[in-house]
């Protein structure tokens, strides 16, 4: 009988669980427990309603494209429960010089597929324009096979510095809280290195791949539930036994030996043929800090803070100041020199997150950790008030702060992950998952949890 412990109860542990689970009902000799260390489950995924809004306080949606998340959600029978993204209203803005400009139509990421919206915008200047014409004519050479670059250089090279400051920059703080100067091109842009390597010009390759997808039915580039992401949670939850679930139980230690891994807690000790690791990098590298290889690497990777703010506005009072824009919300450049690096137009991207009388707005920062609740509510309210002309109080805010929350991948990413592989290795029954490793999204933890499981049953 294989016993497993899994540590850490946010989506990647609860996916973990959740097909351990299944595996057991199906038969599989097995038995398992899920530790969590506060008292709920979710991680950094959290649903809070106040009136008629729906606020989230980490993560509102999964893109559509990956399919884990999805999967998951119908196994765990909440399949019509899926909320697709309004893309009929998909817009999003670039705060350049205080103003919303639109990034042009065709844009995949940072690569231009349609010649006369990028002709058209005001964002790049005429120079900027003429040399993404001129990446299609004439590429620089690839990326070398076993080499990395950071996210500036890899856009640099194809399109010049105005793309970095004003789309990538922007892009990359919005997805991953970080700088483009140091995440890396291969394990945060992996399609477009692909490309790169095929094709010479992305945009020759992005071409290339819309013209392989064909007339294929688009599908939403976001997905949420429709009571909002802690559905998700819930429903997972209740895919496991609740016999073994433990809340409010953090894990002292860990020990491994022949027999497996002991697992002590304040209160004593259990022992485990397998063990999941579902926390942050840090998080793992202080319990395994007795081998001291794994733990370094662990420690490499480096994490940044995340702060969303919400605002809700009464839209009679609004409107008297002014419309805001169509559209999913806008991104900041660092060159704009704000504490918002991007904001959403919650009320526009889904359905039903707050009545016809509301607009609900959520600003993302990952710095100004140190103010108080009632500054940070002050900061963004005047820098939305500066772009928009704002002159009415909100009716509340909601604020939630995760401190290191975002691990950032760094270049050489695909080379640490690969290094901290070799050394868990050694020792034998230990999983590590999460987003610090192979991908940062919900669907990515959701496949980590998912082949944790079916790897226990492989050993």
């Amino acid at each position: 009988m294989k016993r497993v412990a899994v540590v850490g109860g946010g989506i990647s542990g609860l996916s973990a669980a959740f097909y351990l689970e299944r595996l057991r009902r199906a038969g599989a000799q097995l038995d398992y427990t899920l530790f969590e260390s506060s008292s709920r489950f979710g991680g950094v995924i959290r649903t809070e309603r106040a009136d008629d809004c729906l606020i989230e306080a980490g993560p509102d949606s999964f893109l559509t494209s990956k399919p884990w998340a999805a999967d998951l959600a119908r196994e765990a029978g909440i399949g019509d429960q899926l909320l697709p993204s309004n893309d009929r209203k998909r817009k999003t803005y670039i705060l350049d010089h205080g103003r919303l400009v639109p990034i042009p139509d065709g844009l995949q990421m940072m690569v231009p597929t349609k010649a006369w919206p990028i002709m058209q915008t005001p964002l790049l200047s005429s120079s900027t324009k003429l040399k993404m014409l001129g990446e299609f004519l004439s590429p620089p050479q690839p990326l070398a096979q076993d080499a990395d670059e950071s996210v500036a250089s890899f856009v640099r090279r194809h399109f010049g510095e105005e793309v970095v400051t004003k789309l990538a920059d922007p892009l990359l703080a919005g997805i991953y809280g970080g700088d483009s100067d140091r995440l890396s091109a291969r394990a945060t842009l992996p399609a477009l290195v692909a490309r790169e390597s095929e094709s010479h010009s992305l945009v020759r390759g992005a071409l290339k791949a819309m013209r392989g997808r064909g007339d294929q039915q688009s599908v939403p580039l976001f997905t949420s539930f429709r009571n909002g992401m802690q559905q998700f949670v819930d429903a997972v939850v209740a895919g496991i036994d609740q016999k073994v679930v433990r809340l409010n139980t953090p894990v002292a230690s860990l020990t491994h030996s022949s027999a497996g891994w002991r697992v002590g807690f304040a209160s004593g000790a259990e022992d485990f043929s397998h063990l999941i690791l579902a926390l942050p990098a840090y998080s793992s590298a202080s319990l395994l800090s007795a081998y001291s290889d794994l733990a370094a690497q662990l420690n490499g990777i480096r994490y940044t803070d995340s702060i969303t703010v919400s605002l809700v506005y009464r839209c009679d009072k609004l409107r008297r100041c002014t419309e805001l824009p169509a559209g999913f919300g806008f991104l900041v450049p660092p060159s704009e020199k704000k504490k918002m690096i991007a904001c959403t137009f919650v009320h526009n991207k889904f359905d039903s997150r707050c009545g016809d009388d509301h607009v609900l707005l959520r600003a993302f920062l990952t710095q100004a950790g140190d103010a108080t609740d009632a500054q940070l509510v002050r900061l963004v309210e005047s820098e939305l008030a500066a772009i928009f002309k704002i002159e009415v109080p909100t009716e509340f805010a909601r604020i939630y702060r995760w401190p290191r929350a975002m691990p950032q991948y760094e270049v050489g990413h695909l080379e640490k992950v690969a290094r901290i592989n070799t050394a868990s290795r050694e020792l034998e029954g230990l999983q590590l998952i999460g987003n610090a490793y192979r991908g940062l999204g919900i669907p990515d933890c959701v496949r980590e949890g998912k082949l944790a499981a079916e790897q226990v049953l492989a050993t």
